[in-house]
C-alpha cells in the first residue's frame, strides 16, 4: 500500500491548519495504487469486487520505537486481512507528538472525515479518540494501553482494544534473581502517564514487602528525565520503569548514562531495551498490533464490539551490549522464562 504519512508535516506549529491539510490527502487502497477510492455510504470504500470496504484512522500518541513498531503491526496486518477477507482497507496515519490538543484537533477531523474506526495507539491517543467519537459511535479499537480501566476506557460500548498490562512483580524478581542483594531502587517515570500509576503502586507494594527502599523520580520532558537519571546514580542498585512514553523517549540518552554508572535500567517494554536498556519481561508489539487489526475488522464486519483484551507477555528481553558494560550474567533468567530474547541498541 502507498500511503501518505501526516506524522511527519504535523507539528504544533501546523496545529490550525490541520483541517486544510488532512483534507488534501488520502490514501491507496489496499493491493492498489495512488488513485483514492470512492466513498460508500458509510463512509467506507467499495471493494474491487463490489464488497464492503472500510477506511480507518491509526492514530499514533507520539513517535517512538514501541509505538512505530505497533503502528507497522498494525497495518502490514490491516493490508493481509483486507487481500484474505476480499475487502478495500485504506488507512491513514497521524501523530498527535504527545500533545493533548492537537491529539483533539486529530480526533475532530478523523470523525469530521467519516472514517469507520480508529486506532490509537497510546492512552492518551485513545482518551482523546474516544470523546470525538462520543456522538457518531464511531468504533474507537486502541492498542497498547496499559491500564484501561485507570484510563476511563471501559463501559464504553464503542470502545475497546488492546492492552500491554505489565507484570511488574515478575520484573523485579528478574532484578533480583540477577542482584539479591539490591538495597535500594530508582523508580523512574512520568507524572502526566496514566499507564504508569498502577505499574509504580505495584512496585512500591513488591520492594516493601521485600524490605527494599526505593528513590521515586519524575519528569515530563527529555531533559527533566535525563536530569532525574542524575539526581539517583549514587543512591540505587537498579532502577525500574514501566510502560511510560516520557520515559522511553528519552531511553537513547539515558541508557549511556545509567550503564556507565553499572544501574541496570529494568523497564517496561523491549522499545525501551533496544534503545538501551537492560530487560524487560513483557508483550511483543508486533503481536500486539495485529491483534488490534483483527479486532477492529471484526467490529466493522459483525458490529459486536468485545471487550478489550490483555496480550499475555512473559518474553524476557535483554540488550547484550548493556549487558556487557554492566558487566552482568543475565543466564539467570532462562531459568524464569520460556524465552529470552537478546538484542543490541538501535537508534530508532
Amino acid at each position: 500500500m502507498k500511503k501518505l504519512n501526516l506524522k511527519k508535516i504535523l507539528s504544533l506549529s501546523a496545529a490550525m491548519a490541520l483541517t486544510l491539510s488532512l483534507a488534501a490527502c488520502s490514501a491507496a487502497p489496499s493491493g492498489g495504487d495512488a488513485a483514492s477510492p470512492s466513498p460508500s455510504q458509510n463512509g467506507g470504500a467499495q471493494g474491487q469486487d463490489g464488497g464492503a470496504g472500510y477506511k480507518i484512522a491509526v492514530v499514533q500518541q507520539l513517535d517512538h520505537a514501541s509505538m512505530d513498531e505497533i503502528r507497522e503491526a498494525v497495518e502490514a496486518e490491516l493490508d493481509a486481512k483486507a487481500a484474505e477477507l476480499g475487502v478495500s482497507v485504506t488507512y491513514q496515519d497521524f501523530s498527535g507528538q504527545n500533545d493533548p490538543t492537537l491529539l483533539s484537533q486529530i480526533g475532530a477531523q478523523v470523525v469530521a472525515d467519516g472514517y469507520d474506526a480508529i486506532i490509537p495507539i497510546g492512552t492518551l491517543a485513545a482518551q482523546q479518540m474516544v470523546v470525538a467519537a462520543e456522538k457518531t459511535k464511531t468504533p474507537v479499537v486502541y492498542a497498547a494501553v496499559s491500564d484501561p480501566e485507570t484510563g476511563g476506557l471501559t463501559g464504553i460500548d464503542y470502545v475497546t482494544g488492546t492492552s500491554d498490562a505489565l507484570n511488574t512483580p515478575f520484573i523485579l524478581d528478574m532484578m533480583l534473581a540477577l542482584n539479591p542483594d539490591v538495597k535500594t531502587v530508582g523508580l523512574l517515570y512520568s507524572n502526566s502517564q496514566d499507564n504508569s500509576v498502577v505499574p509504580i503502586a505495584d512496585a512500591k507494594e513488591y520492594l516493601d514487602s521485600k524490605n527494599i527502599s526505593y528513590v521515586e523520580k519524575t519528569g515530563n520532558t527529555n531533559d527533566e528525565v535525563i536530569a532525574a537519571v542524575n539526581s539517583m546514580l549514587d543512591q540505587v542498585d537498579a532502577v525500574f520503569t514501566p510502560t511510560d512514553n516520557v520515559v522511553m523517549a528519552a531511553e537513547l540518552a539515558i541508557a549511556p548514562i545509567l550503564a556507565g554508572a553499572g544501574v541496570p535500567h529494568y523497564t517496561g517494554a523491549d522499545s525501551f531495551v533496544r534503545n538501551g536498556a537492560f530487560a524487560t519481561s513483557g508483550v511483543n508489539y508486533g503481536d500486539l498490533g495485529a491483534y488490534t487489526a483483527d479486532m477492529t475488522l471484526d467490529i466493522l464486519q459483525t458490529g459486536a464490539v468485545p471487550e478489550y483484551h490483555v496480550m499475555d507477555g512473559g518474553i524476557i528481553t535483554v540488550n547484550t551490549e548493556t549487558a556487557a558494560a554492566l558487566g552482568a550474567d543475565y543466564s539467570v533468567f532462562s531459568t524464569l522464562a520460556g524465552q529470552v530474547v537478546e538484542v543490541q541498541t538501535t537508534e530508532e
